[in-house]
């Protein structure tokens, strides 16, 4: 059980830090200021924060033209769940 806690954090804190990030950059766009680059974006949602990903681009309206982001972490998310099954109930 000690390893549902443990993945869920990690989830919960990943997710977090993904849709803070995303917050970020759509500020940055609008001062037309220095902007997270899209790979910062792709390695939080393939490390976990995906679903933050998601909710992120919905609730700022960011990269929501971005087709690769529009189908591209939809896809991330389905990876992602296959891998928490995976480490816990395989591995």
């Amino acid at each position: 059980m000690d390893e549902w806690k443990g993945m869920l954090l990690y989830l919960v804190v990943a997710n977090i830090i993904t849709f803070i990030m995303m917050g970020l950059d759509k500020q940055k766009a609008r001062k037309k200021q220095y902007r997270i680059p899209e790979r910062t974006f792709w390695l939080l949602a393939l490390v976990g924060g995906s679903l933050g990903a998601i909710f992120g681009m919905r609730r700022y309206r960011h990269k929501t033209k971005h087709k690769t982001f529009v189908w591209g972490m939809p896809i991330l998310l389905l990876v992602n769940i296959t891998c928490v099954f995976y480490i816990l109930f395989f591995y």
